[in-house]
């Protein structure tokens, strides 16, 4: 007889550029044993996997929509990042966690313009992207508005988002 084994979490990171979604989810994921978590970036699925622009119809939304349920299928707790504006993707986060098989935890990263634009400075691309061009993009309080998200402050460091998150999934789980 099998073990009956609970719907893995869905798990969305959302924040501004360089907000610390990233790290972050590199961090959960790391934590947990090899294979039980997914990490699914959209600047790697938009940048790398489909070199698209976030505007128009493009196939993101997608195929990001694909790899969660995929992930999620094979008993992998999921853990999807990105900036995300409200404005383009409620409706895709709408789906997505009234599909979802398991429990599912919004986070929104609520960082400052200047807090954004500091961490940036620190940050690889800083050279070829512009402070500028991070302000442009920058959309103050863009939470989604859905039913147990959480917003976590500039505030909390890096350590606590994690073990915030972590905790949170240890309840689920």
């Amino acid at each position: 007889m099998g073990t009956l084994r609970c719907a893995p979490p869905f798990v969305v990171l959302r924040g501004n550029s360089a907000s610390g979604k990233s790290t972050v989810a590199r961090r959960v994921q790391r934590a947990l044993p090899r294979g039980e978590v997914a990490v699914i970036g959209q600047d790697h699925v938009r940048r790398e996997l489909l070199w698209e622009h976030d505007s128009g119809q493009g196939d993101t939304v997608g195929l990001l929509e694909t790899m969660v349920r995929h992930c999620l299928g094979v008993g992998r707790i999921t853990l999807l990042e990105g900036i995300f504006g409200a404005e383009r993707y409620l409706g895709m986060f709408t789906r997505m966690l009234r599909e979802a098989p398991g429990p599912c935890l919004v986070y929104y990263f609520d960082v400052s313009l200047p807090e954004t634009l500091r961490r940036h400075a620190g940050k690889p691309i800083a050279g070829h992207v512009t402070a500028e061009e991070v302000a442009s993009w920058y959309r103050p309080h863009d939470v989604l508005g859905v039913p147990g998200e959480q917003v976590l402050g500039e505030e909390l460091d890096e350590e606590q988002m994690v073990e915030r998150i972590l905790a949170d999934l240890a309840r689920h789980g």
